[in-house]
Protein backbone atom coordinates (compact mmCIF):
# COMPACT_ATOMS: atom_id res chain seq x y z
CA UNK A 1 0.00 0.00 0.00
CA UNK A 2 1.54 3.30 -1.13
CA UNK A 3 1.83 6.48 0.89
CA UNK A 4 -0.83 8.20 -1.24
CA UNK A 5 -3.30 5.39 -0.52
CA UNK A 6 -2.62 5.58 3.23
CA UNK A 7 -3.09 9.35 3.16
CA UNK A 8 -6.39 8.95 1.29
CA UNK A 9 -7.67 6.40 3.82
CA UNK A 10 -6.69 8.69 6.71
CA UNK A 11 -8.47 11.64 5.08
CA UNK A 12 -11.62 9.56 4.60
CA UNK A 13 -11.51 8.44 8.25
CA UNK A 14 -11.19 12.03 9.47
CA UNK A 15 -14.11 13.13 7.30
CA UNK A 16 -16.28 10.22 8.42
CA UNK A 17 -15.37 10.57 12.10
CA UNK A 18 -16.24 14.26 12.08
CA UNK A 19 -19.73 13.73 10.71
CA UNK A 20 -22.41 14.50 13.25
CA UNK A 21 -19.90 15.28 16.01
CA UNK A 22 -20.86 18.75 17.13
CA UNK A 23 -20.90 20.42 20.51
CA UNK A 24 -21.66 24.13 20.17
CA UNK A 25 -20.45 26.54 22.83
CA UNK A 26 -23.12 26.70 25.55
CA UNK A 27 -25.05 29.94 25.84
CA UNK A 28 -23.51 32.09 28.55
CA UNK A 29 -19.88 31.14 27.94
CA UNK A 30 -17.55 33.53 26.15
CA UNK A 31 -13.87 34.22 25.64
CA UNK A 32 -14.19 37.72 27.15
CA UNK A 33 -16.53 36.86 30.02
CA UNK A 34 -14.33 38.42 32.73
CA UNK A 35 -12.97 41.33 30.69
CA UNK A 36 -14.87 43.85 32.82
CA UNK A 37 -15.34 42.02 36.14
CA UNK A 38 -11.86 40.50 36.48
CA UNK A 39 -9.48 41.55 33.68
CA UNK A 40 -6.30 40.06 35.23
CA UNK A 41 -7.93 36.67 35.96
CA UNK A 42 -5.68 34.49 33.83
CA UNK A 43 -2.53 36.16 35.13
CA UNK A 44 -3.72 35.70 38.72
CA UNK A 45 -4.39 32.01 38.10
CA UNK A 46 -1.03 31.49 36.42
CA UNK A 47 0.86 33.25 39.22
CA UNK A 48 -1.01 31.33 41.94
CA UNK A 49 -0.27 27.99 40.29
CA UNK A 50 3.43 28.68 39.66
CA UNK A 51 4.66 27.74 43.18
CA UNK A 52 2.34 24.71 43.24
CA UNK A 53 3.83 23.40 40.01
CA UNK A 54 7.34 24.21 41.20
CA UNK A 55 7.00 22.44 44.55
CA UNK A 56 5.28 19.33 43.16
CA UNK A 57 6.06 18.30 39.57
CA UNK A 58 3.15 15.85 39.65
CA UNK A 59 0.64 18.66 40.19
CA UNK A 60 -0.15 19.21 36.48
CA UNK A 61 -1.27 15.60 36.05
CA UNK A 62 -3.38 15.82 39.21
CA UNK A 63 -5.11 19.05 38.16
CA UNK A 64 -5.82 17.73 34.66
CA UNK A 65 -7.38 14.60 36.16
CA UNK A 66 -9.37 16.76 38.59
CA UNK A 67 -11.04 18.54 35.69
CA UNK A 68 -11.78 15.28 33.86
CA UNK A 69 -13.47 13.78 36.90
CA UNK A 70 -15.41 16.94 37.73
CA UNK A 71 -16.78 17.34 34.20
CA UNK A 72 -17.82 13.71 33.83
CA UNK A 73 -20.00 13.76 36.95
CA UNK A 74 -22.88 16.24 36.86
CA UNK A 75 -20.89 18.46 34.49
CA UNK A 76 -18.10 21.04 34.87
CA UNK A 77 -19.59 22.61 37.99
CA UNK A 78 -16.91 22.15 40.69
CA UNK A 79 -19.11 19.64 42.51
CA UNK A 80 -16.03 17.46 43.07
CA UNK A 81 -14.65 20.12 45.42
CA UNK A 82 -17.59 20.16 47.84
CA UNK A 83 -16.96 18.73 51.30
CA UNK A 84 -20.00 17.65 53.28
CA UNK A 85 -18.71 16.94 56.81
CA UNK A 86 -22.19 16.62 58.31
CA UNK A 87 -23.53 14.22 55.70
CA UNK A 88 -24.60 10.76 56.98
CA UNK A 89 -21.79 8.25 56.62
CA UNK A 90 -23.89 5.98 54.40
CA UNK A 91 -24.22 8.69 51.78
CA UNK A 92 -20.68 9.65 50.82
CA UNK A 93 -20.12 12.77 48.74
CA UNK A 94 -18.89 12.73 45.16
CA UNK A 95 -15.20 12.77 46.07
CA UNK A 96 -15.74 9.58 48.07
CA UNK A 97 -16.49 7.54 44.94
CA UNK A 98 -14.23 4.54 44.38
CA UNK A 99 -13.34 5.82 40.91
CA UNK A 100 -12.19 9.10 42.45
CA UNK A 101 -9.47 7.23 44.32
CA UNK A 102 -6.20 9.12 43.96
CA UNK A 103 -7.80 12.48 43.12
CA UNK A 104 -5.44 15.17 44.47
CA UNK A 105 -4.87 18.90 44.54
CA UNK A 106 -8.42 19.95 45.33
CA UNK A 107 -6.90 22.26 47.91
CA UNK A 108 -4.87 23.93 45.15
CA UNK A 109 -8.08 25.24 43.60
CA UNK A 110 -8.97 26.76 46.97
CA UNK A 111 -5.57 28.44 47.06
CA UNK A 112 -6.11 29.86 43.58
CA UNK A 113 -9.60 30.96 44.61
CA UNK A 114 -8.17 32.89 47.56
CA UNK A 115 -5.82 34.77 45.24
CA UNK A 116 -8.65 35.56 42.83
CA UNK A 117 -11.03 36.69 45.58
CA UNK A 118 -8.47 39.17 46.87
CA UNK A 119 -8.61 41.01 43.54
CA UNK A 120 -12.05 40.12 42.15
CA UNK A 121 -14.37 39.19 45.02
CA UNK A 122 -17.49 37.13 44.24
CA UNK A 123 -16.92 37.23 40.49
CA UNK A 124 -15.14 34.04 39.40
CA UNK A 125 -16.53 30.53 39.78
CA UNK A 126 -14.61 27.56 41.09
CA UNK A 127 -15.80 25.67 37.98
CA UNK A 128 -13.93 28.12 35.75
CA UNK A 129 -10.87 27.89 38.00
CA UNK A 130 -10.75 24.10 37.62
CA UNK A 131 -10.81 24.48 33.84
CA UNK A 132 -8.17 27.23 33.88
CA UNK A 133 -5.95 25.20 36.22
CA UNK A 134 -6.16 22.19 33.90
CA UNK A 135 -5.39 24.42 30.93
CA UNK A 136 -2.31 25.76 32.72
CA UNK A 137 -1.31 22.22 33.71
CA UNK A 138 -1.17 21.18 30.07
CA UNK A 139 0.75 24.29 29.00
CA UNK A 140 3.33 24.24 31.80
CA UNK A 141 4.06 20.58 30.97
CA UNK A 142 4.96 21.39 27.38
CA UNK A 143 1.55 20.97 25.81
CA UNK A 144 -0.56 23.47 23.87
CA UNK A 145 -1.97 26.62 25.45
CA UNK A 146 -5.68 26.09 24.96
CA UNK A 147 -8.06 29.02 24.60
CA UNK A 148 -11.20 28.26 26.61
CA UNK A 149 -14.44 30.21 26.97
CA UNK A 150 -15.45 31.10 30.52
CA UNK A 151 -18.61 31.92 32.44
CA UNK A 152 -19.41 28.65 34.23
CA UNK A 153 -21.13 28.81 37.59
CA UNK A 154 -20.85 26.47 40.56
CA UNK A 155 -23.32 23.82 41.60
CA UNK A 156 -25.01 23.85 44.98
CA UNK A 157 -25.10 20.06 45.19
CA UNK A 158 -22.78 17.09 44.87
CA UNK A 159 -23.82 13.60 43.86
CA UNK A 160 -23.36 10.68 46.21
CA UNK A 161 -20.46 8.31 45.68
CA UNK A 162 -22.58 5.61 44.01
CA UNK A 163 -23.93 8.04 41.42
CA UNK A 164 -20.42 9.35 40.77
CA UNK A 165 -19.09 5.82 40.28
CA UNK A 166 -21.87 5.18 37.78
CA UNK A 167 -20.91 8.28 35.78
CA UNK A 168 -17.13 7.78 35.67
CA UNK A 169 -15.59 5.26 33.23
CA UNK A 170 -13.97 2.15 34.63
CA UNK A 171 -10.24 1.47 34.39
CA UNK A 172 -10.89 -1.43 32.00
CA UNK A 173 -13.08 0.54 29.58
CA UNK A 174 -12.74 -0.55 25.94
CA UNK A 175 -12.39 1.51 22.79
CA UNK A 176 -16.00 1.28 21.62
CA UNK A 177 -17.38 2.24 25.01
CA UNK A 178 -14.96 5.17 25.25
CA UNK A 179 -15.92 6.42 21.80
CA UNK A 180 -19.59 6.34 22.79
CA UNK A 181 -18.82 8.18 26.02
CA UNK A 182 -16.92 10.99 24.29
CA UNK A 183 -19.41 11.16 21.42
CA UNK A 184 -22.02 12.23 23.99
CA UNK A 185 -19.76 15.22 24.65
CA UNK A 186 -19.71 16.09 20.96
CA UNK A 187 -16.29 14.63 20.19
CA UNK A 188 -15.55 12.89 16.92
CA UNK A 189 -13.26 9.86 16.76
CA UNK A 190 -10.13 11.94 16.24
CA UNK A 191 -10.90 14.09 19.28
CA UNK A 192 -11.76 11.05 21.40
CA UNK A 193 -8.39 9.49 20.59
CA UNK A 194 -6.73 12.84 21.34
CA UNK A 195 -8.39 13.30 24.73
CA UNK A 196 -7.08 9.86 25.74
CA UNK A 197 -3.62 11.34 25.23
CA UNK A 198 -4.04 13.05 28.60
CA UNK A 199 -2.69 9.73 29.91
CA UNK A 200 0.73 10.91 28.77
CA UNK A 201 0.93 12.71 32.12
CA UNK A 202 1.08 11.12 35.54
CA UNK A 203 0.77 7.60 36.90
CA UNK A 204 -1.65 4.67 37.05
CA UNK A 205 -2.29 3.01 40.40
CA UNK A 206 -1.64 -0.72 40.48
CA UNK A 207 -5.17 -1.25 41.73
CA UNK A 208 -6.45 -0.27 38.28
CA UNK A 209 -4.41 -2.76 36.27
CA UNK A 210 -4.47 -5.90 38.42
CA UNK A 211 -7.22 -7.59 36.41
CA UNK A 212 -5.37 -6.88 33.18
CA UNK A 213 -2.11 -8.32 34.48
CA UNK A 214 -3.49 -11.33 36.30
CA UNK A 215 -6.60 -12.35 34.37
CA UNK A 216 -7.48 -16.04 35.03
CA UNK A 217 -6.18 -18.75 32.69
CA UNK A 218 -3.70 -16.41 31.11
CA UNK A 219 -6.34 -14.75 28.93
CA UNK A 220 -5.33 -11.18 28.12
CA UNK A 221 -7.90 -8.46 27.50
CA UNK A 222 -5.61 -6.85 24.90
CA UNK A 223 -2.17 -7.37 23.46
CA UNK A 224 0.71 -6.22 25.62
CA UNK A 225 4.45 -6.28 25.04
CA UNK A 226 5.81 -9.30 27.02
CA UNK A 227 8.78 -7.41 28.46
CA UNK A 228 6.53 -4.53 29.50
CA UNK A 229 4.14 -6.98 31.14
CA UNK A 230 6.99 -8.42 33.20
CA UNK A 231 7.99 -4.91 34.30
CA UNK A 232 4.44 -4.08 35.35
CA UNK A 233 4.17 -7.30 37.34
CA UNK A 234 7.37 -6.42 39.19
CA UNK A 235 5.95 -2.99 40.02
CA UNK A 236 2.49 -4.35 40.81
CA UNK A 237 2.86 -7.86 42.31
CA UNK A 238 -0.36 -9.80 42.78
CA UNK A 239 0.74 -11.26 46.09
CA UNK A 240 1.07 -7.95 47.98
CA UNK A 241 -2.53 -6.73 47.98
CA UNK A 242 -1.94 -4.18 50.74
CA UNK A 243 0.18 -2.04 48.42
CA UNK A 244 -2.03 -2.15 45.32
CA UNK A 245 -3.78 1.09 46.23
CA UNK A 246 -0.59 3.02 47.01
CA UNK A 247 1.87 1.63 44.45
CA UNK A 248 1.79 2.89 40.88
CA UNK A 249 3.44 2.79 37.47
CA UNK A 250 4.42 5.86 35.45
CA UNK A 251 2.18 6.24 32.41
CA UNK A 252 5.20 6.57 30.14
CA UNK A 253 8.94 7.41 30.36
CA UNK A 254 8.14 11.12 30.07
CA UNK A 255 5.30 11.12 32.61
CA UNK A 256 5.98 14.73 33.67
CA UNK A 257 5.85 16.06 30.12
CA UNK A 258 2.82 16.54 27.90
CA UNK A 259 3.95 14.99 24.63
CA UNK A 260 2.93 12.31 22.13
CA UNK A 261 4.80 9.44 23.80
CA UNK A 262 1.45 7.94 24.80
CA UNK A 263 0.73 7.06 21.17
CA UNK A 264 4.19 5.66 20.54
CA UNK A 265 3.75 3.41 23.56
CA UNK A 266 0.31 2.38 22.35
CA UNK A 267 1.72 1.25 19.00
CA UNK A 268 4.47 -0.69 20.78
CA UNK A 269 2.02 -2.56 23.02
CA UNK A 270 3.27 -0.69 26.08
CA UNK A 271 0.02 0.97 27.11
CA UNK A 272 -0.70 0.54 30.81
CA UNK A 273 -4.48 0.40 30.68
CA UNK A 274 -6.40 -1.90 28.38
CA UNK A 275 -7.61 0.99 26.22
CA UNK A 276 -4.10 2.45 25.93
CA UNK A 277 -3.06 -0.56 23.86
CA UNK A 278 -6.38 -1.22 22.13
CA UNK A 279 -6.44 2.24 20.53
CA UNK A 280 -3.60 1.17 18.24
CA UNK A 281 -5.33 -2.09 17.31
CA UNK A 282 -8.85 -1.01 16.35
CA UNK A 283 -9.40 0.02 12.70
CA UNK A 284 -11.43 3.08 13.71
CA UNK A 285 -8.77 4.52 16.01
CA UNK A 286 -5.43 3.12 14.78
CA UNK A 287 -4.93 5.73 12.00
CA UNK A 288 -5.23 8.55 14.52
CA UNK A 289 -2.82 6.84 16.93
CA UNK A 290 -0.32 6.56 14.09
CA UNK A 291 -0.85 10.17 13.05
CA UNK A 292 -0.42 11.53 16.57
CA UNK A 293 2.64 9.36 17.20
CA UNK A 294 4.28 10.78 14.09
CA UNK A 295 3.08 14.38 14.33
CA UNK A 296 2.93 15.99 17.77
CA UNK A 297 1.29 19.18 16.51
CA UNK A 298 -1.64 17.22 15.06
CA UNK A 299 -2.17 15.69 18.51
CA UNK A 300 -1.96 19.09 20.19
CA UNK A 301 -4.52 20.60 17.84
CA UNK A 302 -7.01 17.74 18.25
CA UNK A 303 -6.45 17.63 22.01
CA UNK A 304 -7.18 21.34 22.32
CA UNK A 305 -10.47 20.92 20.48
CA UNK A 306 -11.44 17.92 22.63
CA UNK A 307 -10.45 19.71 25.84
CA UNK A 308 -12.78 22.62 25.05
CA UNK A 309 -15.66 20.26 24.27
CA UNK A 310 -15.09 18.46 27.56
CA UNK A 311 -15.20 21.82 29.36
CA UNK A 312 -18.71 22.38 27.96
CA UNK A 313 -20.15 19.33 29.72
CA UNK A 314 -23.25 20.11 31.79
CA UNK A 315 -22.23 23.69 32.52
CA UNK A 316 -24.34 26.04 34.63
CA UNK A 317 -24.54 29.60 33.30
CA UNK A 318 -26.61 32.76 33.67
CA UNK A 319 -28.95 32.49 36.64
CA UNK A 320 -28.24 28.82 37.20
CA UNK A 321 -25.84 27.86 39.95
CA UNK A 322 -23.88 30.22 42.19
CA UNK A 323 -20.43 31.72 42.66
CA UNK A 324 -18.98 30.05 45.74
CA UNK A 325 -16.89 32.15 48.10
CA UNK A 326 -14.97 29.03 49.12
CA UNK A 327 -14.67 26.19 46.65
CA UNK A 328 -15.12 23.38 49.15
CA UNK A 329 -18.38 24.65 50.64
CA UNK A 330 -21.70 25.94 49.39
CA UNK A 331 -22.69 29.46 50.35
CA UNK A 332 -26.11 30.99 49.75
Amino acid sequence: MGRSTIALIFTILITFSSAGATNPKPKGLSFNFYNKTCPPLEDIVRDALAPIFSEDPTSPAALLRLMFHDCQVQGCDASILIDLPNMPSLIASEIGANKNFGIRKRESINMVKTSVESVCPKQVSCADLIVLAAREAVAVSGGPRIRVPLGRRDSTTTLGSEAADASLPSADIGVHEALRLFAKLGMNTEEAVAIMGAHTLGVTHCLNIMSRLYKPHGKKSSKIDPDFEVLLKVICPESITAFQNVSFAFNDPTALRFDNMYYKNSMAGRGILKIDTELALKPTTAPFVQQFAAHREDFFQAFGSAFVKLSYAGVLTGNHGIIRSMCNSVNF
